[in-house]
């Protein structure tokens, strides 16, 4: 069933240190021609000119946006805490969280709009392009239908699929139906938030078309922290994720489909990059044993079973 029109969408936007880009961005959503948007943009408490940026865009060519604009701030607190504060804001239709250090085609958000009334699917996904200082890459998402979400889910996990916030415009009762958690830690949240959210979703419309431009060379962005840390990252955030969803019913859900992967990728990397997970959480190796092998998984069957073979061997 469709929804009625207009189709309300809000712009959840963190800001941290993105002086440099802010004003690009700024204009490519102030800019939008479709007026039923909800600009959210959440202060991290940065120490650089950002806001006074983006205020002053406002304040010489948005003036008449005001009304739809809201700057709230936050001490800082990262990434996924930001983007938590600005769901807390929240009132449209759909949600559709994008960053300050990117931009979005013109007509992004009209054209969302418009598959979210047609179809009124909870999620929304699309193409996007990767700008780079030599030049642009475009980057197609697979067509997934609603039967195949689990595989969505399983792919996105292991990199096979893109689990960017920003390729994705979900409708906000998701969100209000669910128990869904932001991480601790900023390295691979979007996969943390996104894992748990399609697998809630009942309904997913595809929209080939590229809407946003991701850009790859900011060198301050989290995909360029080493990888020691994002290993460390990934796996703090999964096993929390278990943690929070362990208790509950894992017949459906993200927990049902990861959780063997979970524990044997975190317990891989545990060994590879000496994170000393295994002292941290005790029951990851018993958790490791217990585990099935998993097929397609980020890392391969015998890196999984070298995993299990030592947490066999090493009991204690």
């Amino acid at each position: 069933m469709a929804l009625r029109s207009p189709v309300t969408i809000s712009l959840i936007v963190p800001i941290y240190r993105v002086e440099k880009y802010i004003g690009e961005f700024a204009e490519s959503v102030l800019g939008q021609p479709y007026p039923h948007i909800e600009f959210i943009f959440v202060n991290d408490d940065t120490d650089d000119s950002s806001i006074d940026v983006l205020e002053g865009l406002i304040d010489a060519e948005y003036s008449h946006l005001k009304d739809r604009i809201r700057i709230v701030k936050q001490s800082h607190s990262g990434l996924p805490a930001a983007r938590r504060t600005g769901l807390s804001y929240a009132t449209g239709d759909y949600v559709w969280h994008v960053d300050p250090d990117d931009w979005v085609e013109k007509d992004a958000v009209a054209r969302i709009a418009e598959v979210a009334e047609r179809t009124a699917a909870d999620l929304i996904y699309f193409n996007f392009m990767q700008e780079y200082s030599c030049g642009s890459k475009l980057k197609c998402e697979k067509r997934y239908d609603i039967s195949c979400k689990d595989e969505y889910v399983f792919n996105m996990f292991n990199q096979k699929a893109y689990a960017c916030v920003w390729n994705k415009c979900i409708k906000r009762s998701v969100y209000d139906s669910h128990d869904v958690f932001f991480p601790k830690h900023s390295y691979a949240e979007d996969t943390y938030l996104m894992t748990q959210l399609v697998s809630y979703c009942s309904s997913m419309s595809y929209l080939d078309m590229a809407l946003y431009h991701y850009r790859k060379d900011n060198n301050a962005s989290l995909s360029h922290q080493k990888r020691k840390q994002r290993r460390l990252e990934f796996s703090l955030n999964f096993i929390d994720l278990y943690e929070r969803l362990k208790d509950r019913a894992c017949d459906d859900g993200p927990l049902a489909l990861l959780k063997d992967s979970i524990m044997l990728r975190a317990g891989w990397y545990s060994m590879v990059y000496g994170l000393d997970l295994f002292s941290s959480f005790p029951f990851l190796k018993s958790m490791i044993r217990q585990a099935k092998l998993v097929p397609g998984m980020k890392i391969g069957i015998l890196p999984q079973i070298i995993t299990k073979l030592a947490c066999c061997c090493f009991k204690r």
